[in-house]
């Protein structure tokens, strides 16, 4: 299976958070308008990810006939439904730059723990899923 795409769409979730690190690195209440903008843009490539997971690769893996990819890609689905929830209220309630603007430590704080535990599955992905899905099977 090539796993080109979704390591591209990784590149490009982690420079939108990059970005938004910036932006809030410049004044969340300052760069209100620019934050939710890049909240907007970011939840458009996290919602392609998933969406792509959710009706090609975890099927896949599901229906491949090999057991232990079959469980990973459960595993791992099973796992991002918790991940996604959360990313998904967080972008919907923060991106209106009137509520940045007003509660912008609130902000701070609720996006370093939704967006660490995004950061952390993608790097699980890329060090572990991905790998044993390009070897056929976890080593």
């Amino acid at each position: 299976m090539n796993l080109d795409k979704f390591k591209h769409q990784h590149l490009d979730i982690l420079g939108a958070i990059t970005g938004l690190r910036a932006l809030v690195q410049q004044g969340i209440a300052e760069q209100a308008s620019a934050i939710a903008q890049q909240i907007v843009a970011m939840s458009g490539f996290i919602k392609l990810h998933l969406a792509v997971e959710d009706r090609v690769l975890y099927p896949a893996l599901e229906q491949s006939g090999n057991a232990q990819l079959a469980r990973m890609s459960r595993q791992y689905r099973g796992e991002m439904d918790h991940i996604a929830n959360a990313y998904l209220a967080f972008a919907a309630k923060w991106n209106t730059p009137r509520l940045l603007a007003a509660e912008p430590e609130v902000f701070r704080s609720e996006a370093n723990a939704v967006l660490r535990t995004l950061y952390e599955r993608m790097r699980r992905e890329d060090h572990e899923f991905y790998p044993a899905i390009e070897a056929g099977a976890p080593a």
